[in-house]
This record gives structure tokens, sequence and C-alpha cells, in this order.
């Protein structure tokens, strides 16, 4: 009870504890991925070789591999810049781990006992959604993206792709679908600890597809509308399995 009546002053000065050590790792991890950047970057180019072909009969669904289009990089230090943005996005999703114990032991100390056992499931669930979506993102998303893009009405055209711009395009993918597939633990979240139904949920779902819309309208990299629907669907089908989740959660507290 003594924790949780720490003042303010305590409170910031464990959140500026949590943040040095998750800035800490990574940094650490910065360094060892600024080594293998360009490692990093020759499987970044994976969506630009990649063709998504969607067909009605089996296989429904294949990538195979094409003529990648060739990046150049316009200024003088665009390669460079790029090498750095590669290397600090692969160390903050190899830091993710350190990152959600720092904000574990931040929100732990206002926890119940009962509460405080759900951390080891906290810390997989949280680990394993962001990496699937961002593995979901590179392997299908930015593949059929890329796909799009470069053919829709191109047959006139020569694409000139900057490294800097298409590096820039797959991070922010890659970190905005990480973030989306937390929506289920965030959800559940929620339910535990009182702050929506299962019903709510249900009934507000609406309301959760435009909100999905809007998201996708701030977190893709580009204005148009087809990478907006690309990231707005993944958001409503997770949004689903949040509800269901949900509501497996509040039966099992009912009866237990």
């Amino acid at each position: 009870m003594e924790e949780m009546r720490m003042p303010l002053t305590g409170h910031l000065t464990e959140l500026r504890k949590r943040i040095f050590i998750s800035l800490g790792a990574i940094g650490l991890f910065f360094i060892v991925c600024f080594n293998f950047s360009e490692e990093i970057f020759s499987i970044l180019i994976f969506p630009l070789k990649a063709e998504v072909k969607v067909a009605l009969e089996s296989p429904f669904f294949r990538i195979t591999e094409k003529k990648a289009a060739s990046l150049v990089f316009l200024a003088p230090a665009e390669a460079f810049w790029m090498h750095l943005k590669v290397a600090f996005i692969a160390s903050l999703i190899i830091s993710l781990p350190v990152i959600f114990i720092q904000f574990w032991k931040f929100i732990a100390p206002g926890l119940l006992p009962e509460e405080k056992k759900y951390f080891i499931p906290f810390l997989f669930s949280a680990t394993l959604l962001f990496t699937a979506g961002a593995i979901f993102c590179f392997l299908v998303i930015l593949p059929f993206a890329m796909t799009f893009l470069l053919g829709y009405k191109t047959a006139h055209l020569m694409p000139m792709l900057s490294v800097g711009s298409y590096v820039d395009f797959c991070l922010k993918f890659i970190l905005a679908f990480g973030a989306i597939f937390e929506l289920p633990l965030i959800i559940i979240f929620l339910t535990r600890f009182g702050f929506v139904t299962p019903a709510t949920l249900s009934k507000h779902r609406k309301y959760a597809v435009l909100a999905a819309f809007v998201m996708a309208a701030v977190l893709t990299p580009t204005p148009d509308a087809f990478n907006q629907v690309l990231m707005a669907i993944p958001i409503i089908f997770l949004y689903e399995i949040g509800i269901l989740l949900s509501r497996l959660m509040h039966r099992r507290e009912l009866h237990g």
C-alpha cells in the first residue's frame, strides 16, 4: 500500500528510470544492428522483389519472385541515413521484451497481488503479437502493396525509387502493423480492469469500424485509399478477435 501511495515525484523518478533502461537497451542493440545494417537492408528489399498473386483456384494465394525495381539515393547522406534508420528500427524491435518488462515494472506497484501473476502472459503476448504484426506486414501486406502500386497503370512509366522513401515506407508500415496487432491485448486489459464489457464492445462495433479507417488514414505513410484499406481491414479483424477474447474472459470471471 505504501507503493500505491507513492508521491508524484516518486512516480516521475520511477518513470525516468524505466525510460533510461529501455533507451539503454535500444542503444546497445543499435550498436550491434548498425554493424549488420547492410544484411538487414538486404532482407528489407524482399517486398520489392516479391509479387503477390491471388487466384480463384488452388493455390489461392502465392508469392513469387520478380526482378526488383532499382533503388537510388538522391542526396549524399541519404544512404547513410537509411542505414541508421534500419539499424534503429531493428534495435527497437529486438528491445521490445525489455521495454515491455520496464512498462510492467512501472505499473506493477498499482496492481493487486492476483493481478501481478499476469506478468509472464503479458510479456509473452505483447512480444508475440507485435512480432506477428510485423511479420504479417512484411510477408503479406508490403509485397501486395508494392505489386499493386508499382504495377497500377504504369505500363509507360519506369519506377525509380529513392532508397530513403522506400525504407521509410516499409518501416512505418511494419511498426504500424506491429502496434495494431496489440489491439486484442489492449481490449483484454480494458475488460480485465472493468473499463469495457463485451456488450459495450459489440454495441459500438460500427464506431470501431469508423475508427479503424481513421487510424489507418493517420498511420499509413501515404495518403492513398488503397494502403488505408490494407491497414483498416486487419484492425477490424483484430477488434473482432478482441471481442471474442473479452467474452471468454468475462464468462470465466462470472463462473470463477
